[in-house]
């Protein structure tokens, strides 16, 4: 049994690492890019991103999501109580990502999408970049909160 929640533990673990990853990038790298930008380079350059990311990355996420819920099974299944409630954290605070991220990313992310495809500006571009912006620290927090407790579940094992 402790296999499977090692297996379950190492893949959930590789996809949020590449959440945590796209959003550590989105904080310390693209935040200072895109301030130095114009409106038009910055709808295009963010929009196609959100286009392609937000078509692309929800495999990893969904993974990671599955693959914690299931850590946390396995492990209480098994009768490791620590572990089973280290991933169960885990498991909530991406549900919080989740919710974080339909709330407020998901939206500003099809409008802006929408606005790059079709080669418009929209006049709130930049508030909606800096409300984009306004939760990546927490977003990223939160996705290496959940790599680190998923990390404790394996060191357990």
């Amino acid at each position: 049994m402790t296999i499977a929640i090692a297996i379950t533990a190492t893949v959930a673990l590789l996809g949020i690492a590449v959440i945590f990853g796209a959003d550590v990038v989105a904080a310390v790298v693209l935040r200072p890019t895109y301030a130095g930008v114009d409106d038009r380079t910055l709808v295009q350059a963010v929009g196609r991103g959100h286009h392609f990311g937000d078509r692309r990355l929800p495999v990893a996420g969904i993974l990671g999501v599955v693959c914690t819920a299931l850590t946390a099974a396995l492990a209480f299944v098994a009768g490791l109580v620590l572990p089973g409630a280290l991933a169960s954290a885990a498991l909530l605070l991406l549900l919080v990502w989740l919710l974080l991220f339909a709330r407020i990313s998901k939206p500003i992310n099809a409008r802006l999408a929408a606005a790059a495809l079709a080669d418009e500006v929209p006049a709130d571009a930049r508030a909606l970049q800096q409300r984009w912006e306004s939760i990546i620290d927490l977003r990223a927090v939160i996705q290496g909160a959940a790599v680190v407790l998923l990390a404790l579940v394996l060191l357990l094992l």
